[in-house]
Parts: C-alpha cells; sequence; structure tokens
C-alpha cells in the first residue's frame, strides 16, 4: 500500500517578510540608480580597449608600431592593413603636431669644429710625424708608386683643419620633443644601391630633424590631418583589406 506524503510548510513570520521585501526594494533601487548614472561611472562596468591589439602581444606591437611609423615618415607612404594603418596615424600625428609647435623653437651657435682636409679624389689627406716630437716627417704617407711609407719611429695621421659653423641648438621645449620622437622612431641608415662607394655612401638619418625642418614648415597652417587612407581592396591570401597610408 502506498502512502502519500505530504509535506508541511513552516509558516513564516511578519518580521521575516518584512526583512525580504526591504531587500528586495534596495536591490531594485540600486539597479535604477547604476541605470541612471552615465557608463563610465557605473561600477563594473565594462570599457573597450582604446588602442587595437592587432593579434600580437604588447611587445611585438610596439616594435610593428615603430617599424611602421618610421618607415611612414621616412618614404612618405606605406601599404598595409587598414587596422594597422589607423594606429599608424594616431602615433605618426602626434609625432608630426609636435614637430610644427617646436619647429621654430631653436638658436643658432657658432661653434669651430675638426674638419679632415680632402684631397681632389674625396680622400684623407694623412701625414707622417715623429712619435715623440710630433714633428713632420712627411707631408703623405704614400710614395710615388702609391705604396705606403714606413718611416722608424714615424706615425700616421689624418689632417684636420679648424673651421667655423653655425648649429641649431634646441631649447628645453624642442629637446624634449626631440627625446619623445627618439623614443617611437627607429635609427635609419641610407645605403647606395651600388656597391661601388657602398661604404664611403652610407649615412645614417636624423629623422627629428626631417620632422623638424621639412615637416614643420610643410604643415604649420595646417590643423591637424596630416595623413590620409585610400582604400586599395582585398589582399591575395587572407583577403584583409589593403590600404595605402601616405601624408598628404
Amino acid at each position: 500500500m502506498c502512502g502519500l506524503i505530504i509535506w508541511k510548510q513552516h509558516p513564516v513570520s511578519k518580521s521575516k517578510r518584512h526583512g525580504r521585501m526591504r531587500h528586495k526594494i534596495r536591490g531594485m533601487a540600486a539597479v535604477a540608480n547604476m541605470a541612471a548614472q552615465p557608463r563610465e561611472k557605473q561600477k563594473g562596468a565594462v570599457k573597450m580597449a582604446g588602442y587595437r591589439k592587432l593579434g600580437r602581444t604588447s611587445s611585438q606591437r610596439k616594435a610593428l608600431l615603430r617599424n611602421q611609423v618610421t618607415n611612414l615618415l621616412y618614404h612618405g607612404k606605406i601599404v598595409t592593413t587598414e587596422a594597422k594603418a589607423k594606429e599608424v596615424q594616431r602615433i605618426a600625428e602626434r609625432l608630426i603636431t609636435m614637430a610644427v609647435k617646436e619647429k621654430d623653437n631653436y638658436e643658432t651657435v657658432k661653434v669651430t669644429a675638426k674638419v679632415p682636409r680632402k684631397d681632389k679624389d674625396g680622400k684623407r689627406i694623412k701625414q707622417i710625424i715623429d712619435k715623440d716630437t710630433k714633428k713632420v716627417l712627411s707631408e703623405t704617407h704614400r710614395d710615388k708608386d702609391g705604396k705606403i711609407l714606413r718611416i722608424e719611429n714615424g706615425k700616421t695621421v689624418t689632417v684636420y683643419d679648424e673651421v667655423e659653423k653655425e648649429i641649431k641648438k634646441d631649447l628645453p621645449s624642442r629637446l624634449n620633443a626631440r627625446r619623445q620622437m627618439l623614443r617611437i622612431l627607429y635609427p635609419v641608415t641610407e645605403v647606395p644601391e651600388k656597391n661601388a662607394g657602398r661604404k664611403r655612401g652610407t649615412k645614417k638619418v636624423d629623422l627629428p630633424a626631417k620632422l623638424f625642418d621639412e615637416y614643420g614648415p610643410r604643415y604649420a597652417d595646417r590643423k591637424g590631418g596630416y595623413t590620409r587612407i585610400v582604400k586599395i581592396g582585398q589582399r591575395k591570401g587572407d583577403a584583409a583589406l589593403e590600404v595605402l597610408l601616405e601624408l598628404v
């Protein structure tokens, strides 16, 4: 014989019912108050990232953006994806804005510099001097046949001339702007395409000086918007949208 079990519900006291009601009302009031506040002030609100992560770690992303900003300011244009271009655009325009602001903030100073003396072929002139007395033993370090001279107790040195020249000395705010640029820009070295004279023709490029002297005057009357993005189309392989990012 199957018996029927009836569960008896204990009565809830009046004080407990009032306590539950008060808790429910407080919760509803808190939700209403949170909805009335601006989104940025809401406690625990989810905030969107302030930049694109580009599917890379922070160190990889910084290196990528530094490289592309350097190439954009050196060459004037680059081809990349749309997401990368928008991040590069933000950094490049900030650097150009600093250059426009500080382009005239310098003073001209005269300095005396040592410059190596050169012959008609552009080669440095060298002479042989005595190691002890510093007296000139020979005006050239080669003989008539072009072979290097060997003189006892002699030392081959380059001949220098002292010249006066004017240089631009940065004032404190421009110096700070230059250091901010150097934190982002990579060093650039120009190498000739031809093998002949490649070692002699290699030189380092001063990108901050290019920003101050070239881009600063060019964009002096322009209030932002120094770059433009032109859509090219989808890239073969992954179908990513490619764009041309160039200086205006």
